[in-house]
């Protein structure tokens, strides 16, 4: 498969997000060829600061191929990484990521910075930027943009 058919995948964890009123972040982690690992967002289903999708689905394959060190894994991400997930990135040993839509308020594999391609951390990413970027980024604004059209019909009806 190549790299837009499984940010399509990824996708449809962004959409089991949305399904259960959460931001649609889906991510999964792929080795030689195969799904290994698949989450999404849950921070407000769980009230976890950490339950990011890049969080979950690290923890999902380290415990499926039970070690720590994701060496010849892929990351497929919907949205840029964000410093946390970064740095989970980073340490867990990831080879490459491959995102979406870039987060110009957080994200951390080149909008902001690059901590993904940091010479002075102990590992880096191959880091591929843009795959099925306007798909994604869609799903993002149209979910915000319901977000804010409640909070308006709310305030009206309050009024």
């Amino acid at each position: 498969m190549e790299h837009e058919d499984w940010m399509r995948v990824a996708l449809k964890e962004a959409d089991k997000a949305e399904a259960i009123g959460e931001v649609p972040i889906g991510a999964i982690i792929v080795k030689g060829g195969k799904l290994i690992a698949a989450a999404h967002n849950r921070r407000e289903t769980d009230q976890q600061a950490l339950a990011h999708a890049e969080l979950l689905v690290i923890k999902e394959a380290c415990q499926k191929l039970g070690t720590w060190r994701l060496t010849e894994c892929v990351l497929y991400v919907t949205l840029e990484p964000c410093p946390m997930c970064a740095g989970a990135i980073v340490q867990s040993r990831i080879e490459h990521v491959v995102f979406g839509a870039t987060d110009p308020k957080a994200g951390c594999a080149g909008t902001l910075m690059n901590l993904l391609k940091e010479p002075r951390f102990n590992h880096e990413s191959e880091v591929t930027s843009g795959c099925l970027g306007e798909e994604c980024g869609a799903r993002l604004t149209h979910f915000f943009r319901q977000l804010r059209d409640k909070k308006r019909a709310k305030k009206l009806d309050n009024c």
